[in-house]
């Protein structure tokens, strides 16, 4: 369980960085100035999405068992894994709402931003490689959380402080890493 909540933590956390939610995140504290309902918002959106990404992964890997969905959910990781080198544009969206209060801009955004996203997939994943829900939706928030709160609070600044070029390189070496291990377990 523990490696559940670490592993979905720290994976989701290190993708995080440079991805679009936390530009938007970003762009948001930099237009509204309010961090309370801004990490409120990020923190109901990424609950609510990911819950969702980890009940569908739960639910295909009770579906889909043995060696080839191991390998698949593997050969997915490292495909996660050059997905993650791929730069994100910064999100017009978040410019453009002009929803009554920050929570429910920043919830809506949120929410809308994270579908399809690589953390919401990697989500789906390690509840399909973990098949548990709850610990992997606790894991994977804090890790959006752990990446995004900084940002809301330092603004543009955090680009400033790491080159996310070096960050999703990081992001890339992880995904693959776990995908080869995963592949490598299910052929043992």
């Amino acid at each position: 369980m523990f490696e559940a909540f670490a592993v979905s933590t720290g994976l989701v956390a290190l993708a995080e960085i440079g991805d679009k939610t936390q530009l938007l995140a970003i762009v948001l504290a930099a237009r509204f100035r309010k961090p309370v309902p801004i990490i409120l918002g990020i923190l109901v959106a990424t609950l609510l999405n990911h819950a969702a990404a980890a009940a569908l992964g739960f639910l295909i890997a009770g579906w889909l068992t043995g060696q080839t969905f191991q390998i698949a959910v593997g050969a997915a990781f490292i495909v996660m894994a050059a997905w993650a080198l791929i730069p994100d544009k910064e999100d017009e969206r978040a410019q453009n709402t002009n929803a009554g209060t920050v929570f429910l801009t920043t919830l809506a955004a949120f929410f809308l931003v994270e579908i399809g996203d690589k953390t919401q997939i990697a989500t789906s994943l390690l509840a399909a490689r973990f098949e548990n829900i709850l610990v992997v939706t606790a894991g994977t928030t804090l890790g959006m959380m752990l990446a995004n709160v900084p940002a809301v609070l330092l603004g543009e600044a955090v680009t400033k402080i790491v080159p996310l070029h070096y960050v999703r390189v990081g992001a890339a070496c992880v995904f693959a890493a776990i995908g080869a291990w995963v592949v490598v377990a299910a052929m043992m």
